[in-house]
């Protein structure tokens, strides 16, 4: 079944007419096969949207002020899912390029002014043990309540001389440090870092670190694979066991991070703009962090709409964003080495 087409008048999207909103596209008119196809997203899911982004995106100072709140949600979920302004639902929705560009920098806008009510570390004692519970019960790691790990994502590049976007395989892109829960919910978000850095520096200077060291999250570890240093509240694997505990230990270890690798790719596949595979974004990096920022938003609301990343159907392989390759580090902190060997002989010996 075709998808209805709506002529939107150029001039009046530019311009308005006495600040109206446009209401000939109709969500209604549109099946919900070709809303999932073509958005990614069901029905109640963007209902829900339109509600929550809606005041901010109905203000009569924006320049596509003339175009309603769902018709803005729909071009910047096909963007997100799709990595491409050219693609059906511009045609579909009938609005321009130059028009779902700017629905895009709208709906992002939006999203990131709600960022910190999505993505938060719990805040209260009862939460947070339920989350050490949640790990332990998955693997045997004691004590947890995050995963951490990083993605990079292709930007195009600022200009020729600024070099701290040009990560080790020569191309330009940000390194994001995310943590997830056992559910794959985004706990912390910083996507400002740029390319260049290791995924051990951007840890070092994040606002995560700081907290961690801080003792915001006493007595709790954040996990983390080999390209990040061991600290106090941060488990690595071993780089070589040698004994049956070291062994289980590394093994408990990797069966709780693939939490995060199953969250990574979940949120690469829904979100193909992040997976290089339609090219780099292109937008400034300070505009490229806030698309990955709102991709990370609606990721989390997903979630919490029932759409478990463990049941997300797969629609074809994934590219995983410009993965890097380290060398793993070795622990450069005694007392964290010690308080490591202590977990191996209280839960893994």
């Amino acid at each position: 079944m075709a998808v209805p087409i709506t002529v939107l008048d150029c001039d009046l999207l530019l311009y308005g007419r006495g600040h109206r909103t446009l209401d000939r596209f109709k969500l209604d008119d549109v099946t919900d096969e070709d809303l999932m196809s073509m958005y990614g997203f069901p029905r109640q899911f963007i209902y829900y949207l339109v509600e929550l982004l809606g005041p901010s995106l109905s203000r009569p100072t924006q320049r596509s002020r003339a175009i309603s709140p769902e018709t803005q949600i729909l071009a910047a979920l096909g963007f997100y899912t799709s990595g491409s302004f050219q693609t059906r639902m511009g045609d579909a929705i009938g609005i321009s390029q130059a028009s779902m560009s700017r629905c895009v920098a709208n709906v992002t806008e939006a999203l990131m002014e709600r960022a910190s009510q999505f993505i938060r570390f719990p805040a209260d004692e009862a939460s947070v043990q339920a989350l050490k519970d949640e790990f332990y019960g998955l693997a045997g790691m004691p004590g947890v309540i995050g995963v951490v790990d990083c993605i990079h994502v292709a930007i195009k590049a600022p200009n020729a001389e600024d070099l701290s976007y040009v990560n080790r395989k020569g191309l330009h892109s940000l390194n994001c440090l995310l943590v997830c829960d056992i559910r794959g919910a985004l706990m912390t978000v910083e996507t400002s870092w740029p390319g260049s850095l290791q995924d051990c520096a951007v840890l070092r200077q994040s606002s995560l670190s700081s907290q961690f060291e801080a003792g915001m999250h006493k007595d709790s570890w954040l996990l983390g694979d080999s390209s990040f240093f061991l600290r106090t509240w941060l488990l690595t694997p071993l780089p070589a066991p040698k004994t049956p505990a070291e062994d289980r230990y590394n093994l408990a270890h990797s069966a709780t991070h693939s939490v995060m690798e199953k969250t990574l790719h979940t949120l690469c596949s829904r979100f193909r703009c992040l997976d290089g595979s339609k090219g780099a974004l292109q937008y400034s990096p300070e505009k490229s962090s806030h698309i990955v920022v709102a991709c990370c938003v609606l990721h989390n609301i997903s979630l919490e709409h029932g759409m478990d990343i463990w049941s997300l159907p797969m629609a074809g392989p994934v590219q995983q964003p410009l993965e890097e390759e380290y060398e793993p580090m070795e622990s450069l902190d005694l007392e964290a080495d010690r308080s490591r060997q202590e977990l191996l002989l209280a839960h893994f010996s």
